[in-house]
This record gives C-alpha cells, structure tokens and sequence, in this order.
C-alpha cells in the first residue's frame, strides 16, 4: 500500500509517521538562561550526527526555552533517561516558566566546564557547546517552525557503576529509555550483539 503523505489521515487515526521512525533517544536538554534560570526538558526528535568529533542535535518546535538558551548561551548539556526516570522526564515536558528541575523533582549538578545544570543522577551526561542552529526548511525552501541545534560534545560524566570491567558502557544495565511514538516508549534492556558484515 501507498500513501501520499496527504492521504495518511485516511486510513490512520493518528499520523504514524513518529511511531514508524522508532526508537528515537530521548534528548533530555538541560540549559541555564541568561536570567539564571534553569531549564530541563525532553525532545523526541534527537540523536547523535558525528562521533568525530562528537556531536548531537536535537529539534526545538517553536521558540522554547531549550532554543533560545543555546541561542544566548551557546551551550547544553544532555542527559540519558533510564527507566527510573521516565515519570520525572515527562513532567518537564511542559512549557512552565519555573524551573522544571524543581518542579519535577530532578536533583541537579553543575557542569564542569559549561555553565549550565545536569541531571545529577542520570547515568550518563554530555557537556556540549552549540556549534549551529539552523532552521529547518521544506522541500520548497520555506522555513517551518522547526529549528535544528547541534552542540559538539566537550565533555562526559558517566555513573561508575554503569562502566564494566571491560571498559564498555553497559547499555542494557542502565535501562535507558526510548520513544516510539504515540504514548509509546521502549527500555533498552536487552542487546543482541552482530558483528559489522555478519
């Protein structure tokens, strides 16, 4: 079956398109505003882009606080969610003009060489400092209400416990949390390992 993307609203009853590109890691974007305060919340559309050097991106609908601190500030920090943090992650999901660390319930951390929180017991988190922002276009070059922001990673913090004795990030152990769509979200707790070619 084909569908153009205007005839999808006919045969879904909700647009599928967020729970077809699954699982997604959750960008938990920490940041501090030029007033001082600060702001945590949760962005679906996220991933890493580079790993020479270490990059994320993450996507801000709209003007959110998240955006137009990386704009002042130009810096982030990001934070995995494990399952134990997923109620709390949710609850800074919404637009408030407090601080979502507070009225989650989310202890913080200073970062050490960006001026901004991190989510102190998360079990791993990345001091980044934004290198662009750029707004997204259309296929016919029109700017939507979307804007990209990606930061180059400076920095890490990481739970000793989730470290083996090999020298590896225990993926599984840590319970990490992912969005599918809908209300969906997936734990990654179990890895099937495949070699390159195999």
């Amino acid at each position: 079956m084909y569908l153009a993307a205007n005839d999808i609203k006919e045969h879904f009853r909700y647009d599928p398109f967020k729970a077809m590109v699954a699982p997604r890691p959750i960008g938990w974007i920490s940041t501090r505003g030029a007033d001082g305060r600060d702001n945590l919340a949760p962005y679906s559309f996220f991933n890493a882009i580079s790993s020479l050097p270490p990059m994320l991106m993450f996507i801000s609908s709209g003007r959110k606080d998240s955006l137009i601190n990386c704009e002042t500030q130009g810096e982030f920090a990001f934070n995995l969610v494990s399952q134990s943090m997923m109620s709390a992650m949710s609850r800074t999901g919404v637009d408030v003009l407090e601080d979502e660390f507070e009225l989650a319930g989310v202890e913080k951390a200073e970062c050490r060489t960006i001026n901004c929180p991190r989510v102190a017991l998360s079990p791993a988190s990345m001091e980044c400092v934004v290198t662009q922002i750029l707004p997204i276009r259309d296929k016919d070059g029109a700017e939507t209400s979307c804007t990209m922001v990606m930061g180059q990673v400076i920095g890490l913090h990481v739970q000793p416990e989730w470290v083996t004795e090999d020298g590896l990030f225990d993926t599984a152990g840590a319970d990490l949390v992912a969005r599918c769509g809908y209300r969906d979200y997936a734990v990654n707790s179990d890895l099937i390992e495949l070699s390159r070619g195999g």
